[in-house]
């Protein structure tokens, strides 16, 4: 529980696509922005590649980047996690996958993964909580998102604050991450409440100096 804990604290996601304001070709973006971020001292890398601009559509690119991106977080001893892709969690050995309420079941999702890697949940509201709180092949919930994001075209109403509150009221202790439109001082007013870390895009990918917005991110 502790190595979940710590992991959490402050755990980036992206992918190309968020990345596509820089000037190099995409993988190096990508993997410029995650060196100077673990650099700075990240605790979790998400590899989330997909949508509009990302390389989903020419996988076996795709793959090759996330093998340059699982070994430098390895490089920092940082977990790397692949997002809604079993296929491609496994064939890279990666350290974790992460699914979404609309991914696939858990129950699909093949014992090897489940029982021997991390597996994170995402959370949109109190009854999807509830209903996993117990789950003992889900190791953390992704709560969000707290606030509006631009990162995500496609994402639900924003939760509040209170909704970290309302969590812990009802007994959900497994440990949590809370994603969306998260600066430095909504995550100490999170971390307050009792999330184990923050999860941020942009927050990083946007920044115009990397290792100070890590830095405050992580207060």
């Amino acid at each position: 529980m502790n190595k979940i804990h710590n992991m959490l604290s402050l755990y980036f996601i992206a992918g190309t696509q968020d990345c596509l304001h820089l000037n190099n070709n995409p993988e190096i973006n990508l993997l410029c922005v995650l060196r100077q971020a673990l650099q700075a001292g990240i605790t979790c890398f998400q590899f989330r590649d997909k949508g509009k601009g990302s390389l989903e559509h020419t996988p076996e690119r795709q793959k090759a980047l996330a093998i340059q991106c699982r070994d430098l977080c390895r490089e920092y001893g940082v977990p790397f996690i692949v997002n809604d892709n079993v296929e491609l969690c496994l064939a890279i050995d990666a350290d974790g996958l992460h699914i979404g309420q609309s991914d696939c079941a858990i129950q699909n999702i093949p014992a090897e993964l489940r029982q021997k890697r991390i597996l994170g949940l995402s959370v949109n509201n109190l009854e999807q909580a509830l209903e996993n709180k117990d789950h003992e092949d889900i190791d953390y919930f992704g709560i969000g998102p707290i606030f509006p994001t631009r990162s995500k075209t496609d994402h639900l109403p924003a939760l509040g604050l209170e909704f970290i509150s309302l969590l812990r009221r009802h007994e959900v202790n497994k440990p949590c991450v809370a994603i969306g439109g998260i600066t430095a001082d909504i995550a100490s007013r999170l971390r307050r409440l009792g999330v184990d870390g923050v999860a941020v895009i942009s927050a990083i990918t946007q920044a115009p100096d990397i290792q100070h917005a890590v830095r405050q991110l992580s207060r």
